[in-house]
This record gives structure tokens, sequence and C-alpha cells, in this order.
């Protein structure tokens, strides 16, 4: 702001030596505000109301992204008929809390829909979802938003993280409430504009914005340097691209690159992580070379496979490390030009209205609240025993991050079968495959490209894969609902065997070593993306009669085929 200052003096000094007359006014004259047909000043450097934009649509395409997961996916896995019904977590907690709904359960899992209609969670949790995707849908057209709506935004998406259960447990869920905390307060707390005037975004929270990103960054460089020793010997990308969780097309490729590309990768890698978050603190050039850098890393690993909306999520806080002045080129002549405008100083004597004074008030808070709950982020970040992903507060407002700080080097997968044979031990039973939406089964199937949308049940089948079903009950659920037919449940998987047939009267689990095929090899000129070897039995064949029992110890709803 000095700098527009003094470019807006020489201006001032012309009109006051211009002859006295009875038309000349000397107040408004000696104004350096702006006035219509006077040519706007160039963007200055280190304002960001541009940046704003940027950031809250950005922050607004996530939250559209995860409430669309949720709503076309929440009903099967949290719902009624769910594989982890929500209603049964909440009136576990409040079992636990003695029957009470007081602040001890609103602070163990704070959430809306203690307030809400339990009777008809489906569609409890479809509003939720739905004004959600309202919203966010709004912002990210529109540009616009306050406070109210970016508050509102971050409470529906922290009410159904609360009830997800192992669904939603993962880093991102708790990133993009932290980066839609952060939204709340780039806004005005009342006016709806792009430029609202009078309310500059402040610089509190675009450092907030700026720890975010450093934080994210430096904490996933640090739980692989002390995790996982390939990631010391640079030898972790040999194996990754093969058994992340949900690989793509591109991933196939990447995973036969040559053995010195994979060490360079990993030293990319580091340097990304562990050297360039400190470029922050050098200065503004060195600051949006930051920002170029974490947003091209993230946009190499969106290519090469499928990481929910977590990379497009890292890129939103890079953001914050460019202003005006590097972004104006992306934005029309006439916004820039408003822009421009509103970076010129207010004439002297205006008073801040209400909602500015608020705004100041609420921005000093967010500060010292981001300070106050940094403290144990940044003890763990130095500590030995670094933990990722997890939340020190139950509005997961400031967390810590980290990301593959251990390496599988070898892919294994569950396979769902299903019979329509009377003895599911005779060996002349057929056993046929059910497939899920993207991860691997079908040996012929192309892997998928589905980022930035998520499929949780196919993330959390990664997981059980190198775990056992005990670990993982809610996969005997899957197979009871399997069983019955249940068109919900089948809805999150990609093909049904016995569509259009009987049921099938068992269910089992089989465990299979899974490894890219070679390309241009025999088991590739044959189709084949994927070649397998099988490991033996994940959970052994179950039919619905023999879990009835299992669903009452659990009260879970027992599947009724529909």
């Amino acid at each position: 702001m000095l700098a527009v200052r003094d470019m807006a003096a020489p201006a001032a000094g012309l009109r006051q030596r211009r002859p006295a007359g009875p038309a000349a006014s000397p107040g408004p004259a000696a104004s350096p505000g702006p006035r219509r047909g006077t040519a706007a000043p160039p963007l200055a450097p280190g304002s960001f109301w541009l940046t704003r934009i940027v950031l809250l649509r950005s922050t607004a395409f996530l939250y559209f992204v995860a409430f669309l997961v949720a709503f076309q996916q929440n009903k099967q896995l949290i719902g009624e008929k769910g594989l982890l019904p929500c209603r049964l977590y909440l009136q576990d907690i409040k079992k636990y809390f003695k029957g009470k709904v007081g602040l001890d359960a609103l602070s163990y899992a704070p959430t809306l829909i203690w307030f809400l209609d339990w009777s008809a969670m489906d569609n409890t949790l479809d509003c939720l979802a739905l004004a959600g995707l309202s919203g966010a849908a709004f912002v990210l057209l529109t540009g616009c938003a306050n406070m109210v709506l970016m508050a509102l935004l971050w409470l529906l998406y922290l009410s159904l993280v609360n009830v997800g259960q192992i669904w939603y447990s993962f880093g991102w869920e708790s990133q993009l409430l932290e980066t839609g905390f952060l939204g709340i307060f780039l806004c005005p707390l009342w006016t709806l504009s792009r430029l609202p005037q009078g309310s500059p975004p402040s610089r509190i929270v675009i450092w907030s914005f700026r720890w975010l990103i450093f934080r994210i960054m430096l904490g996933a460089g640090l739980i692989k340097i002390r995790g996982d020793r390939c990631w010391r010997e640079l030898t972790c990308m040999d194996y990754h691209y093969e058994t992340q969780p949900v690989p793509n097309p591109i991933s196939y490729f990447m995973h036969r690159s040559p053995w010195w590309f994979h060490r360079f990768e990993t030293l990319v890698n580091h340097f990304i992580e562990l050297v360039v978050p400190f470029f922050l603190l050098l200065g503004r050039r060195m600051g949006i070379l930051h920002g170029l850098l974490q947003i091209l890393f993230q946009v190499l690993l969106i290519v090469s496979g499928n990481l929910s909306f977590l990379n497009w999520l890292t890129m939103v806080p890079s953001l914050a490390c460019f202003d005006d002045a590097s972004l104006g080129p992306l934005f029309g002549a006439r916004l820039r030009e408003r822009a421009a405008r509103r970076q010129l100083p207010a004439p002297g004597g205006q008073r801040l209205s209400l909602g500015s004074c608020v705004r100041r008030v609420l921005n000093i808070s967010l500060g010292l609240l981001i300070a106050y709950l940094s403290i144990p982020v940044v003890l763990n970040l130095v500590s030995s025993r670094q933990v990722m992903n997890t939340s020190f507060n139950p509005l997961r407002i400031v967390n810590t991050y980290g990301a593959f700080g251990s390496i599988t080097k070898e892919r294994t997968e569950v396979i769902l079968q299903g019979t329509s044979s009377l003895d599911p031990h005779d060996p002349t039973a057929v056993w046929e495959e059910f497939e899920f939406k993207c991860k691997p089964g079908d040996l012929r199937r192309r892997p998928c490209l589905i980022s930035p949308y998520h499929y949780r049940l196919d993330w959390l089948m990664w997981f059980a894969a190198f775990q056992t079903y005990e670990q993982n009950e809610w996969i005997i659920h899957l197979a009871g609902k399997l069983l019955a037919q249940e068109e919900e449940t089948l809805s999150l998987l990609a093909t049904n065997p016995f569509a259009g047939r009987d049921p099938p009267r068992w269910i089992r689990g089989e465990h299979f070593k899974y490894k890219f095929s070679q390309p241009g090899g025999k088991h590739a000129a044959d189709g084949k993306w994927w070649i397998r070897k099988r490991i033996g039995p994940y959970f052994p064949p179950v039919n619905l009669q023999g879990l009835r029992k299992f669903f009452e110890d659990r009260n879970w709803p027992y599947p009724v085929q529909d």
C-alpha cells in the first residue's frame, strides 16, 4: 500500500497547482481516492484481492467434490443400512457419556446430526450433503462468499466427517476442514462480492494459508525420512506406483521407469518437501517460486495416481504465495482494473464500517488461535516420534499431516467371490467375482482415472488387504449385503455377476498378490494390465443364515433381499 501512495502523490500535487477558480474545490481535488474516468494504477505487489477470489473458488471446488462424494456414497456407508451406520456410532457415544448429549459428547464428535432427526438418517445425510453442494456451487460459480456462507460449508462438512468413522479417517478430511476454516476469514462478514469495498484480505489469513502448506509439506518430508528406510535409500519409488492404493493408467508405465529415474524422483520429492517450504521465508520472489514448485509437484502426483482430492487440495494453500501482481494476467482487464482501484488508499477521515471492525477483531483472534493451536503441532514436527494426519482439537482447525511414511513392497488384493452352489467346498462349484469401481480385480481392466473424485470403499479395501477381516468387520457386513443383493450396496460396485439371477448362496474372500504386467510382454499382449497369484483364503465362505448372530451382536440390521 505504501507503493500505491507514492504513485498517487504526484497526481495529487499537479491538481493542487492548478489556478484557483470558482469551479475549483480544493477538498475533492486533493483527495487521493479514485474517480470515474481516471486510469487505474497497475496491480501492486503485496495485495491479495485477486488471490482471495482464486482461494475461495479453489476451496469451493474441493468442497463441491467432497459433498458430491458424500451425497453419492454416505447412505451406503454410514446410512440406515450402511456398512457402519452412523446412528449406532452416535448411540455408542451417547451411551459412553451416560446417555446425555452434553458438552462432552459434542466435544468428542462435533456434528449437527446430534440435533437432527435420527429416524430418517438417510434423508438427514442427503440434506447435509445437498446443502453443502449448493453452497459450494454458488461460491465456485460466482467467486463471491461471506463469512456466514463459508462457516456454514465448514460446519456441514465437519458434521459429516465426525460421523464418518473409518470412511472419513484420512488426512485430507482434516486438511479440507482446516483449509475451509481459513477460508471463512478471507471474506467480509455479510457482503457477497468478489471485490468487497473496504474488506481487503488480511495478511494474517494469507500467512495462515502459507503456514498450512509449510506444515503439510515439511510434515510429509519428515515422516518419510524418519519412516521407511527406502526413503533414505532412495528406493521407495521402485514400489510406489504399483502398490499405491488406487493406481491409474500412467502408474502402469511409470512403474517401469529406469532405476536411475526412480532415484531422481525420490531426491526431487525430498527437495520439494524438506527444502522448498523454507522459500516462504525468503521474500516475495522466492515465495512465488515456492508456490510454482509446490503446484507443479502436486500436478505430477495427480497425473501418476488416484489419491482422492488430496493433491488438488494441497495446491490451495500454495495459491496464497501469489499476490495480485503475479495473478493479474489470469484475469480479465475489467476485473484487474477494479482490483487495482481497491488497492488505492481510502479517502482521509473515512470511518471503518462495523463489519470491517468485526473482521479486524476476528482476524487478530484467528492469528492468536492459530499460534496457540500450533504449539503441539510444532512439537510433533520436531519429535523423533512424529505422528501424521492427527488432530489435537475436535474442530480439526490446526492438524499434523504426512503421507506414505511407509511403502508397501508388494500389492495384495481381497477379491470377493460368490457361488450358487449348495456346497461351498464342492470342487466343481463355480465362483464368480464381484468387481469394484476402481480397485484392481479383473486382470484385463484398465486402471481407472478418477481423481479428484474418490471411492471410499475401494480405498478401504486396499487397507483391508494387508490386515485381517477380524480387523475390518465391515467387510463381513459387506459380504452379507451382497448375499442379500441389497441395491444400495451394489451401487458401490462396478459389476454384479448375479444381476438378474437368484442371489448367491455363499460369499468368500480370496487373497491375491497383484503385479503390473510387463509392457510389451506376453501378458500385456493378451490384454492384461495385471498378473496375480493366489495367497490363500481371506475369509471363509459365509451364508446369510450363518451371519445372523454376527449381525445381531453388532446391532446391524439383518440384510433383507430387495
